[in-house]
């Protein structure tokens, strides 16, 4: 970050990911063969107040990132690093009381909200897991965050059937927001509400961030919310960071094949780019192609593609961008 950072954010990391991967498990009978690798050697910051777009096609490891950067998963390799601590060297009773401080929205509005208790019961786990709060407390808390949140403080005696899905999700955002985190999580949080309640999701994200100066690792799929919402963007495939930097240039002229195959892809956002359209599927991950893992759907890839990855590397026109491209120098 630097003086040229837009204002509320701050110029230290809050949080930082260094040349984190996940593996999983062997194929076949008894775990033998090739582990698959979800995410490989990612590298990232996020300051306070900041809001960092994670895009790509399913499969690409967006989701496992988040939940290793939230340590609900080990990291195989790599390390994350909260406020200068490195999670994994941590005492136990010290990482849980980070905890608090590092929260996730979670896509399904239905399915992450338990069917048998009432809201306000949810709301206030986190306060009363971390003792923020007594019961007194913990109400009034509660009663706040559903204002916060736009919706009213006497649904808090009600079930969650008895919302509708964009109700559900500001439900789950008000219980992310309880114990008062720095850092908040949200996977594709509006994927699975009404095209006319997503905007309305995004700009409470908005509004939240701005009020609260929270850092924002927002997963999505859909450029067009990446686009309103985040100052700096990631793409990713299979597991891989290809490109990433301001969210304004990468918007304005993507450098990397899939990052325009991406934008091309996407209804009413033409950009003046000559990509084709993107055949074929993602690789699968238990068998990754060699070298650089996007080149078999490549429009621009040569001979040398298959022979090495090419490293993450400063944008040839732009050092505040990265780009693991062969031809970079070229395509830029």
């Amino acid at each position: 970050m630097n003086a040229l950072s837009p204002p509320g954010i701050s110029a230290a990391p809050l949080l930082r990911g260094e040349n984190l991967s996940r593996s999983f498990g062997g194929g076949g009978w008894f775990g033998r063969g090739r582990p698959i690798l979800a995410v490989r050697g990612v590298d990232l910051h996020l300051a306070r107040g900041e809001a960092l777009g994670v895009v790509g096609e399913s499969g690409c490891g967006k989701s496992t990132l988040g939940r290793l950067l939230l340590n609900l998963l080990p990291p195989t390799s790599g390390k994350v690093v909260f406020e200068g601590e490195a999670l994994d060297a941590l005492p136990a009773g010290k990482l849980r009381a980070l905890r608090r401080r590092m929260q996730m929205v979670f896509q399904d509005p239905y399915g992450s909200l338990d069917p048998r208790r009432s809201v306000g019961a949810q709301i206030a786990d986190g306060l009363l897991i971390h003792r923020m709060a007594d019961a007194t407390g913990a109400a009034a808390r509660v009663a706040e965050l559903l204002r916060q949140t736009g919706l009213e403080p006497a649904h808090a005696m009600r079930l969650p059937h008895e919302f509708s899905g964009g109700q559900r999700q500001r439900i789950a955002i008000a219980r992310a927001l309880a114990t008062r985190p720095d850092f908040i999580v949200a996977d594709e949080p509006v994927s699975a509400l009404d095209v006319s309640i997503q905007a309305q999701i995004v700009n409470l994200l908005a509004d939240l961030r701005s009020e609260l100066g929270l850092a924002l690792l927002f997963i999505s799929h859909d450029l067009h919310v990446v686009r309103h919402l985040c100052d700096r963007v990631m793409v990713m495939y299979l597991g891989r960071v290809v490109e990433q930097g301001s969210a304004a240039a990468i918007f304005a002229a993507p450098a990397h094949p899939y990052t325009r195959a991406l934008l091309e892809a996407t209804p009413s956002m033409r950009h003046p780019v000559t990509a084709a359209p993107l055949p074929g599927e993602v690789p699968s991950v238990a068998n990754p192609p060699s070298g650089c893992p996007f080149r078999t759907r490549c429009p621009a890839a040569e001979s040398r593609c298959a022979e090495a990855m090419p490293p993450l590397e400063a944008h040839p026109a732009d050092a505040s961008r990265q780009l693991a491209c062969w031809r970079a120098a070229e395509l830029a």
